[in-house]
């Protein structure tokens, strides 16, 4: 996949309901999808995953929630066992197939029912020195018309 002139990224948002709730409580089943999906992806890892267990206010809100960055931005994740939820953001800057990292996802969780959002992030972020140069002339020349 080629990067457009134009567009910061791609940014997956899954909700993923009937998950396995032994899954959804298993910090290291959490840390290793962190640690190696990012290859996967062919992605690079910056920094080891951060996977903690929480308790909310209300006592089934507990859950599993963890991190890990990545060269091209992030990957996170919220599990909520005791509703069979999790919730999980990837944001890149360099496309990946999104459709594959849901079968990837609904696999690791024995997702049931799912929803997802992909969105085009920064649809006007240049990624070329051309493009960047014609956005910074358009800008200069609108502001010397408003003067």
């Amino acid at each position: 996949m080629g990067k457009p002139e134009f567009g910061f990224g791609v940014h997956l948002i899954l909700d993923g309901y009937g998950c396995d709730r032994e899954s959804l409580e298993d910090i290291n089943l959490i840390y290793n999808f962190l640690d190696r999906y990012p290859s996967e992806m062919d992605m690079t890892k910056i920094m080891p995953p951060y996977v903690f267990r929480y308790s909310g206010a209300v006592p089934e809100d507990w859950g599993v929630s963890g991190f890990v960055l990545i060269a091209e931005s992030h990957i996170i994740i919220h599990t909520f066992p005791e509703k069979h939820y999790l919730s999980i953001d990837m944001f890149s800057c360099k496309p990946f197939d999104t459709d594959m990292a849901v079968e990837t996802i609904k696999q690791y969780f024995k997702i049931q029912k799912h929803e997802i959002k992909v969105l085009d992030r920064g649809q006007e972020f240049p990624n070329t020195i051309r493009e960047s140069a014609q956005v910074v002339r358009m800008d200069r020349m609108l502001k010397q018309r408003s003067r």
